[in-house]
């Protein structure tokens, strides 16, 4: 009486499982990736009920350690006004979003914008929807 069974166990390892376990990672990160925020300077905006517009060119930041950020570049104070003209360049409504931590006095945020009127330049104060 033969009491062996017909089922034979091979010792290869099958890779497919694992490749696509694999595939599906790398889809994951790279729509993950796609999500992070341009937008990289940690600052607490203040509140308003008003919504801003999207149509901005330059965006200058402050935060509440007084850094000026043009885009994400950090910039001194006496360079400021000459990286936002560069910035703007030759737009025909040059337009910039003035974006502030709560908690930086108003004199740095009027500084900027004095920038602004300086230079014929829109400016638009950044808050945060409630």
């Amino acid at each position: 009486m033969n009491i062996r069974g017909r089922n034979k166990v091979t010792p290869e390892f099958n890779m497919s499982s694992m490749t696509d376990i694999v595939f599906l990672l790398l889809i994951f990160f790279m729509i993950a990736s796609t999500l992070v925020s341009a937008e990289a300077i940690d600052l607490l905006l203040p509140k308003s009920s008003s919504k801003t517009t999207q149509t901005k060119n330059v965006s200058v930041s402050v935060d509440k350690d007084v850094n000026y950020y043009v885009d994400l570049k950090k910039v001194s104070k006496d360079n400021l006004e000459t990286e936002v003209l560069e910035k703007v360049g030759n737009s025909d409504t040059p337009t910039i979003t003035i974006r502030s931590d709560q908690d930086v006095e108003m004199k740095h945020v009027v500084y900027i914008m004095d920038i602004a009127n300086r230079n014929k330049i829109k400016s638009t104060l950044a808050v945060k929807s409630q």
